[in-house]
């Protein structure tokens, strides 16, 4: 039929077989071959019925999303699934691997759907800041009812085979060849003369929502509670209240109007930056072709506190034994009770059984000996940020690691170069930085050494993805990417204070923009004393600017949430803050010491100021190298910082309101302050005067 669309006969059963590698992505090329093959077939009168079929590792990882924003070409993957669905004879699709998204959409148009074991169905368009365009929310509540097809979509989590079976998404489970399986199931549909029923006409599982909807509110309400500041979860709500509100035809019109209006906003163009700058961000421009990591099947972690736990269990998660080595049997014992009590949290919410727990710890193993880590083929070290505890460590570890162990930091911002030059292996040594909860955030900083060896980058690339982190290789320098560009939005958070903001009223800004906490949040969280202690044993400005109200603070032993006061007070077991008149009389008071006369700040400003500053860094970083691309430093803040997804980044969000706009608001408060630190970037300054992005300007370096 074509080059990506194949038709073969099995007696009087068809088989279509779509193969465009590597995921058989839904573009117009395979969308005109299979309507071709459809009407073809629709007409044949040797053929009982038709087999839907994928070659190659997955059935369909639906639409192919470079074509969005371009002028659409018939068919569309809507006028298709019709086409299928309206098929006098039955279509049987035989689903594998993955069947997401338009691939899923294309089998709900198909009568009956096989699938092997091991199969995986979603419709995750969610994640793309769009909802399904081609009848998903539409034709998915009439099989599986309005209730689980609105968690469905508003996840867009994939679902196993056999979940997909009791929830009625596909009617049966391939025993063997799957293609022979679908073959023989068709035959049967045939020779029982099952009617052809079309999911459009289907009734019983959306009629009883026109009378009550309440068990659909609840469930809407429940999968968008974590949504906030997103349009897409909530425009799925909408798409799927029309399946029961409304006749089909009406459904998909507003379905299609939501897909069009989402594609076309800047939330949806957002996302769709990040699916494409999360798969780069692991590729390194120079790493020759066919370089092979090392293999990794024992873990070593030195230090069981709370990022060392964190870390081991993402080992343990994925079936790769960890050894943990701490320096006393007490501090090995609480390490591994808070491990205990992480998965019981999973098991006490119904996430894990007591046998999978069981399972996985059964993975870890504890020592008070680093010579134990001698057969360990990566070892992590996870020990505090002082650079004489950490060369000590590797030292030791230059004595007793096997040849070929790879040797990481898990260090927040020291010099990595620094680290490996303590061992005569300088090529084994790299930072793999875990974000706190380390078992919990995606993020993993990759950091590449002076010296560091292709394959151990590459180990550590590959190991990153296994335990299901997004990895991003970055160079070597204070605080790499996300902690150099949070040291520079440090440069005002105090100062924001001491001119007239209020701690709350700083938080409040951020979280409306899109962060889920502000600045003294996160502060007290993750424990004031840490930035302290680092201020204290590297000079006080050492996290950007002036911390005099946060040291203060620590010198009353108020440390945040873990002592009950920081920059807010926390009732017992309370996670949430209230404001503290006490904190606010200090900021007066230090105000008044240094002659600054406080004033009303707005939330634009609040949010100019600490958000300006990250940009112009993250140019910084672009100019050095430290980072490859600006889609780089956007995943980093994404998913280590909690950036807000629908600005796609801090690189990405530059771009849409414009260079020249930031690097005008930045040399004004350069000016009005004095403070030399937060004049624009040169790169900024550069590619606003050229009127050009980052991201143009990168893909001209490409080029």
């Amino acid at each position: 039929m074509s080059d990506v669309v194949s038709v073969r006969k099995e007696g009087a059963i068809a088989v279509v077989t779509i193969d465009n590698p590597p995921v058989n992505a839904l573009g117009h090329a395979v969308r005109s071959g299979t309507f071709e093959a459809m009407a073809g077939l629709r007409d044949d009168d040797t053929v009982a019925a038709v087999v839907l079929a994928c070659a190659g590792r997955t059935f369909s990882a639906g639409a192919d999303i470079t074509e969005f924003g371009k002028p659409p070409q018939a068919p569309g993957l809507g006028e298709l699934v019709d086409q299928i669905e309206a098929m006098p004879k039955p279509v049987v699709a035989a689903l594998h691997g993955t069947t997401l998204g338009g691939g899923l959409e294309l089998a709900l148009g198909c009568h009956y759907r096989i699938a092997a074991p091991g199969t995986r169905v979603g419709l995750p368009e969610v994640k793309l800041g769009i909802l399904p365009g081609a009848g998903g929310t539409q034709r998915l509540p009439r099989i599986i009812g309005p209730v689980e097809a609105v968690k469905f979509i508003v996840s867009g989590e994939f679902v196993a085979a056999d979940k997909a079976l009791s929830l009625g998404i596909i009617d049966s489970l391939a025993d063997g060849d799957l293609t022979e399986a679908a073959i023989a199931f068709a035959g049967k549909v045939v020779e029982e003369g099952r009617p052809v029923v079309r999911i459009r006409d289907r009734e019983d599982k959306v009629a009883p929502f026109r009378d009550d909807s309440s068990a659909f509110d609840a469930a809407a309400a429940k999968a968008t509670a974590r949504a906030r500041g997103l349009e897409a979860p909530f425009a799925c709500v909408e798409a799927v209240r029309g399946s029961f509100e409304l006749p089909f035809e009406e459904g998909i019109k507003k379905e299609r109007e939501g897909f069009l209006k989402l594609v076309a906003g800047d939330q949806s163009k957002a996302q769709r930056h990040l699916f494409f700058a999360e798969r780069e961000a692991a590729k390194v421009t120079d790493m020759p072709k066919g370089t092979r990591p090392r293999p990794v099947a024992k873990v070593g972690v030195i230090g069981a506190g709370t990022m060392g736990g964190g870390i081991s269990m993402n080992f343990a998660n994925v079936g790769i034994p960890v050894t943990i080595v701490e320096t006393s049997q007490e501090a090995l014992d609480r390490g591994f009770a808070t491990i205990r009590k992480n998965y019981g949290i999973s098991v006490s919410r119904g996430r894990m059984s007591e046998d999978e727990m069981e399972r996985r710890m059964s993975f870890l193993a504890g020592s008070t000996d680093m010579n134990d880590l001698a057969d360990a083929d990566l070892i992590i070290e996870a020990v505090f940020e002082e650079m004489d505890v950490k060369k000590t460590i590797f030292r030791k570890l230059d004595e007793i690691a096997k040849p070929g162990a790879v040797l990481a930091s898990n260090t927040s911002y020291l010099d990595i170069n620094e680290i490996a030059a303590e061992t005569s292996r300088p090529g084994s040594v790299l930072g793999m930085h875990f974000f706190s909860p380390a078992n919990v955030m995606r993020l993993l900083e990759i950091v590449r050494g002076a010296k560091t060896d292709m394959d151990v980058l590459a180990t550590a690339i590959d190991i990153g993805r296994k335990i299901k982190k997004v990895p991003v290789v970055v160079g070597v320098c204070f605080g790499f990417v996300g902690n150099r560009m949070l040291k520079a939005r440090s440069l005002e958070t105090e100062q924001l204070l001491l001119e007239g903001a209020t701690p709350q009223q700083v938080d409040q800004a951020l979280v409306a923009f899109g962060f889920p906490m502000g600045p003294f949040q996160m502060g007290d969280l993750a424990g004031l004393d840490i930035g302290w202690r680092i201020r204290k044993a590297m000079g006080s400005d050492s996290d950007g600017g002036k911390a005099e109200i946060a040291d203060a603070l620590c010198e009353m032993g108020r440390f945040g949430q873990k002592t009950g006061r920081g920059f807010y007070i926390y009732e017992e077991g309370s996670r949430g803050g209230t404001p503290d008149p006490e904190v606010e009389a200090l900021i007066v008071e230090t105000a008044k010491k240094h002659g600054i006369e406080r004033r009303e700040i707005s939330d634009e400003e609040i949010v100019e100021r600490l958000v300006y500053p990250m940009i112009s860094e993250g140019a910084r970083i672009l100019d050095e190298g430290i980072a490859q691309r600006p889609g780089d430093v956007d995943v980093v803040w994404v998913f280590g910082y909690g950036f807000p997804i629908g600005k796609g980044g801090p690189m990405h969000y530059a771009d849409r309101i414009g260079l020249k706009h930031i690097r005008d608001r930045l040399a004004y408060y350069a000016e009005r302050s004095g403070n030399e630190k937060l004049k624009p970037a040169p790169l900024l300054e550069t590619l606003a005067e050229d009127g050009s992005g980052f991201a143009a300007h990168a893909k001209a370096k490409a080029a």
